[in-house]
């Protein structure tokens, strides 16, 4: 039985890109892994000003005269000139972003009603809501997943297209991966681990979630906290851990350092979607995760 687990666990670090646990940091040996699908394509980049500027010069009505480096423009002429080169600017100009204040849960009626849920009625009200826009576009609510008395409870960002189908949070190709970390522990999602989102409905596109939804979704992450009353908290990511921690922060600065939640330890590591993307950093996010395993063993 114990060569079977050593077996599992070797396959699991290995998937992870890892390699055997005995070598040492910094080795060439250990084989490189390889994504089964590319990530995801970045948008297209906007046309350069030069395009723009070359469709708003033909409705510019041509005349007979001189070259048009010499052409006299009319006040009207150039006046279409700038509105068309402006509009492309305007069009994808970003909004600033809020004071640095960070996340407020609702604090009235849904906010105590929310804190004398049962997992049930938690589930059901969590399917049911509506409090920002995230619901519009949702398939459905994704709540959680595993041991509703587990030890170790992971926190991600929010659901992807396979999940906002499924309704279980972590089954596409990053759930696969989160499953080889937690193999590589010794664990699986069944027994001593939950899963959460800091959202629970798919952002639009996948994108980041913002801190409007971020904050509307925190009583029902807080109510799963106290529901399943965790030894050890994992942030998976960069807005799963401002939603645990309510500040400000970057992943990289906030790797290997003990924060806490209401007394609960609290460990940030890389989301898994960010690791088949970046997969030179597994190696870190396992140094995270036995910095976990350090902690809940009381080691560190």
């Amino acid at each position: 039985m114990a060569a079977r687990i050593s077996t599992w666990r070797a396959a699991a670090l290995r998937e992870m890109g890892l390699g055997p646990i005995w070598l040492k940091r910094g080795s060439h040996e250990q084989e490189p892994f390889v994504p089964e699908a590319t990530a995801p394509t970045q948008p297209a980049a906007e046309p350069p000003p030069a395009k723009a500027r070359n469709q708003a010069r033909s409705l510019i009505p041509s005349a007979p005269g001189p070259a048009p480096a010499a052409m006299a423009v009319s006040p009207a002429a150039a006046s279409v000139v700038a509105h068309s080169v402006a509009v492309p600017e305007r069009k994808h100009a970003r909004q600033p972003s809020p004071p640095q204040q960070f996340l407020q849960p609702d604090d009235g009626e849904r906010l105590a009603r929310i804190e004398t849920l049962d997992w049930a009625a938690l589930e059901d009200d969590i399917r049911a809501c509506r409090a920002c826009s995230l619901c519009e576009r949702r398939k459905q609510a994704v709540p959680g997943v595993g041991d509703r008395q587990a030890r170790w409870m992971f926190v991600g960002e929010g659901p992807g297209a396979e999940e906002d189908q499924r309704g279980e949070p972590f089954v596409g190709q990053a759930g696969r991966l989160l499953d080889n970390m937690l193999a590589a522990l010794g664990l699986d999602r069944t027994q001593d681990v939950y899963i959460a989102n800091a959202v629970k409905c798919r952002p639009p596109h996948n994108r980041t979630p913002e801190r409007v939804e971020l904050a509307a979704c925190l009583p029902y992450l807080d109510r799963q906290i106290a529901l399943v009353k965790p030894r050890l908290l994992v942030a998976l990511g960069r807005p799963a851990a401002q939603a645990l921690l309510d500040r400000e922060l970057a992943i990289s600065a906030a790797r290997g350092k003990r924060f806490e939640r209401q007394g609960i330890p609290v460990v940030v590591t890389y989301h898994p979607a960010y690791l088949l993307r970046n997969p030179q950093d597994k190696a870190k996010a396992w140094e995270d995760l036995c910095f976990a395993r350090r902690m809940m063993a009381g080691e560190a």
